[in-house]
């Protein structure tokens, strides 16, 4: 059932009318009327995938905003936003009828397809970029999206279940933590539970069949703290609004599924909300709850003098009463109940005259727009689209850590933010600047975990400026791009230099060579996707970070193949053709030797796509180390027996798989292991061990041994496996 109205999961015209009469608010009828007769005109004999007429999930959208209660040009761009995509109509005639602000809204909302993409990925990913810059302008697009894909999710079951699981996997991914970090819980927690139906929909039925099992019991119990808790309080508070509330499915499911516990360990499976008028009666009434009910250590959480980035603001207290059963308890005044339900979305019902607020919350909510305008216009300039997605779900998680500067001023960051993250978040400057950290009063090293209630003080120097390492180091984008940025800025002409190196090291050792005509022509494309204006800016984003290389080589490597199979010359023109190599098993080359046992190296166990060498045994045949492996001399002409090293080659197209092994350090906690599992069973990597260990200060050691087919597809591993909450490091033995 949906988490809004108690009604069909279609709604028409008739419906819409009604739910903006009941509302209050001061909609102009007379353009959403105009807007309405459009849609309908346009959509005409269109159809859902389910056979309802087209028209209806327009207006379905345009009530949930209204719920939401935005305004007027969100509601007509609502009934407008797949006009322009799926009909006659053009942006331009779009804007002639209803203003720039209606067309924008309908233009940010619509999906982007000029440019033709190679995979899902980067398609997805570049519409969630066009959407961040139209949010970046007004924020009210993301709004109209989020109520859109909402109303798609509440009637997606005649979708194929491969779509059905795809959209899902995007909310969860995208959607839902932007609404998170907007604040709009009500659409949040609705998305991410319809989502959890289709991911795992026997996870889903067992938890809510046991919710069902207990919902008398939890009526009978929640209506029994009420009573208890308004007479304890009686006539010393006024206004004492008491309800009771059940946690999400979604939010169940990740504490028993994904954390190990069970449905009875959840303390907050059931929660009593009290809401009241003021905040000193907040503290009252946590005074009288702590009197009556006997409160759990370290469960209490004070988000009124902290509140979380997304606004939100309430006291939580864990209380356990006399028949032994655990609850939790939320204490907040009105203001923050609604901005706790609508986020941002609060701040068109305020300037609707909806709700009041005061001075104070109008100018946190302002606040909290610009700096999401800011950190949206940051993500913007990321060459790679593909990162987005990580960035949005790592920055707008739901795990906040809460810190103090020496001045007493309170920053929040997401969970396993560094000093380096805290630096740039208090001024972009200090972050360049930046040469260590004090917590707690005392020197931490620079890529030190913050923690919840720490103080923290950031040293600087004025001649100080940033390093690339820190790129590895810091947790959030936001760090990150400024970085980046710094680099882009001060560094252009070493940045194109490194870039053009690496790029061209790349391309040798994949058997790749263009004359500088043939290179500007092969990478046209690539340089329009990455939003790139010639070679230098390409070369330079490469050097300072700003686009990985190792995620555009497999692309690189087949595009060359499409265009120049046909042509020998092509792939490895006579003037360049290297040495005669033999071919040897294992998918190794072993430059001028035929049919010899190839084994790899323990020390260092080399994969596709490192730098390798051959070293001739003593009966055992040739020893493949890479490179860089700490027994392979670094001066190898100068070294003893410098002729049993010989120069050995990947294969181009090798089939095999390659063991390696991780090293993964993270903070202990229950269920860590089966995340990893589960994560490099979604990947569909064969592990052939995984062990874990305690290493002391609440730390553990996964040791994994696993199948890969190269470098990149480990990186790939290792880049999915750091989105896992906990992860301190992960190293290749």
């Amino acid at each position: 059932m949906s988490r809004f109205s108690n009604v069909a999961h279609y709604q028409d015209y008739n419906q819409l009318k009604e739910l903006i009469e009941k509302s209050n608010q001061n909609i102009d009828m007379d353009k959403v009327e105009k807007a309405y007769r459009l849609a309908e005109e346009a959509h005409g004999d269109q159809r859902r995938l389910s056979g309802i007429p087209y028209i209806l999930h327009p207006t379905s959208v345009a009530c949930i905003l209204v719920e939401l209660g935005m305004d007027t040009d969100s509601i007509i761009a609502a009934l407008l936003h797949d006009v322009v995509e799926d009909t006659h109509y053009t942006l331009e005639e779009i804007e002639e009828m209803f203003g720039k602000s209606v067309a924008n809204l309908v233009d940010g909302v619509t999906k982007i397809s000029k440019i033709p993409y190679s995979n899902r990925e980067e398609q997805q990913a570049e519409n969630i970029r066009k959407m961040l810059i139209a949010m970046s302008n007004d924020i009210r697009v993301i709004i109209i999206k989020l109520a859109d894909r909402l109303h798609n999710m509440r009637t997606i079951e005649c979708m194929p279940e491969q779509k059905r699981r795809d959209k899902s996997l995007e909310n969860m991914e995208v959607f839902a933590p932007i609404a998170h970090r907007l604040g709009i819980k009500r659409v949040k927690e609705e998305l991410e539970d319809l989502s959890l139906l289709y991911l795992d929909p026997v996870g889903y039925k067992e938890i809510e069949d046991a919710l069902q099992l207990r919902e008398s019991e939890r009526d009978r119990f929640i209506e029994d703290i009420k009573k208890k808790i308004l007479d304890a309080i009686g006539d010393s508070i006024k206004g004492v609004y008491i309800s009771g509330r059940v946690k999400s499915i979604n939010s169940i499911y990740r504490k028993t599924f994904m954390q190990g516990k069970t449905f009875d360990q959840i303390f907050d499976v059931f929660a009593v909300r009290v809401i009241v008028d003021t905040v000193r009666d907040c503290y009252n009434v946590l005074g009288i709850i702590h009197d009556i009910f006997q409160p759990i250590p370290n469960r209490f959480k004070d988000y009124i003098s902290t509140p979380k980035s997304n606004m939100y603001q309430s006291l939580h207290t864990t209380v356990i009463g006399k028949d032994g059963i655990p609850f939790e308890v939320q204490i907040r005044t009105w203001e923050m109940h609604n901005t706790a339900e609508y986020g941002i979305a609060a701040h068109w019902k305020y300037k609707l005259g909806v709700t009041e607020a005061s001075n104070e919350k109008s100018v946190k909510i302002d606040k909290s727009i610009e700096d999401l305008k800011e950190y949206l216009k940051a993500q913007i300039e990321t060459e790679d689209a593909t990162d987005l997605i990580k960035n949005i779900k790592n920055d707008f998680g739901q795990s906040d850590v809460f810190v103090f500067t020496p001045k007493g001023d309170v920053f929040t960051l997401p969970m396993g933010s560094t000093t380096i993250d805290l630096a740039y978040l208090i001024h972009t400057e200090i972050g360049h600047r930046m040469v260590g950290a004090k917590v707690n009063n005392k020197i931490v090293p620079i890529d030190y975990k913050l923690k919840t209630g720490e103080i923290v003080e950031i040293i600087t120097q004025k001649d100080a400026h940033p390093n690339r390492d820190w790129l590895d180091i810091c947790k959030t984008s936001g760090a990150k791009s400024k970085i980046r940025q710094w680099f882009k800025r001060e560094k252009r002409d070493e940045n194109i230099a490194q870039g053009k190196a690496e790029l061209e090291r790349e391309l040798k050792r994949n058997g790749i060579h263009f004359t500088e005509e043939e290179s500007k022509e092969f990478f046209k494309s690539m340089l329009q996707k990455k939003h790139c204006n010639t070679m230098d800016d390409f070369y330079a984003a490469i050097g300072y970070g700003g686009i990985q290389l190792w995620k555009m080589m497999p692309r690189i490597k087949e595009e060359y193949q499409k265009i120049y199979a046909k042509d020998i010359e092509k792939i490895i023109p006579v003037s360049q053709a290297p040495k005669k190599r033999s071919k040897a098993n294992s998918g190794v080359i072993i430059e001028g030797v035929d049919d010899v046992l190839v084994k790899f190296s323990q020390c260092c166990n080399p994969l596709p796509g490192d730098d390798i060498i051959g070293y001739i045994t003593r009966g055992y045949g040739v020893s493949i180390h890479s490179r860089n492996c700490t027994n392979v001399p670094k001066d190898i002409n100068n070294c003893e027996e410098p002729e049993r090293w010989i120069n050995a080659y990947w294969e181009d197209d090798i089939k095999e798989t390659f063991r390696s092994t991780l090293e993964i350090l993270a903070n202990d906690r229950t269920g860590f292991l089966a995340d990893v599992t589960i994560q490099l069973s979604n990947m569909h990597i064969f592990i052939h061990s995984l062990n874990s260990r305690e290493v002391g200060d609440g730390k553990a050691l996964i040791t994994a041994t696993i199948d890969v087919n190269g470098i990149n597809h480990l990186k790939g591993v290792i880049s999915k496996l750091s989105d896992i909450s906990g992860i301190i490091s992960i190293t290749r033995k």
